[in-house]
């Protein structure tokens, strides 16, 4: 079935053939693992990663909110990490599952989001964790600051 299918496009388009969906989605959306030029401030060496006013101090494992702390547990913090340092993209379930330390399932992703949704939603103006609905989660770019 599949060789006809190849002999009908041949010519016309190309044709992808993927084991399963896992397959697909690494094919789509590779692994942000090539550097990047940075769009808004970052400070790898001392573990920063910022998003407008929001900052998250991976080394010092603290997030804070126009100077305030924002209590997040360790595997929210590092979600968070993941989603706000450039380049935003949209990262998998599996990216996620796999980068966030100790690795976790996909209900404990989905829990921790979540969780997640919940603190970031009392925080005016700050990020919103967007689900692309069969691939993963993403962020809006930060808000530009004083006309930066």
């Amino acid at each position: 079935m599949l060789d006809q299918v190849r002999q009908q496009l041949a010519g016309v388009c190309q044709l992808v053939s993927c084991a399963d969906l896992v397959q697909l989605r690494a094919m789509l959306f590779p692994s942000p693992s090539a550097p990047t030029p940075a769009v808004w401030p970052v400070t790898e060496a001392q573990g920063l990663v910022e998003w407008g006013e929001l900052v998250v101090d991976r080394a010092g494992h603290r997030v804070t909110w126009r100077g305030d702390p924002l209590p997040l547990t360790p595997t929210e913090r590092e979600l968070l990490a993941l989603l706000i340092g450039p380049p935003l993209v949209v990262w998998s379930y599996e990216q996620l599952c796999a980068s966030v330390r100790g690795g976790v399932d996909t209900a404990a992703l989905q829990s921790t989001v979540r969780r997640l949704r919940r603190r970031l939603r009392g925080l005016p103006g700050g990020p919103h964790v967007h689900t692309v609905r069969g691939v993963g989660y993403r962020l809006d770019p930060p808000p530009r600051l004083n006309g930066r």
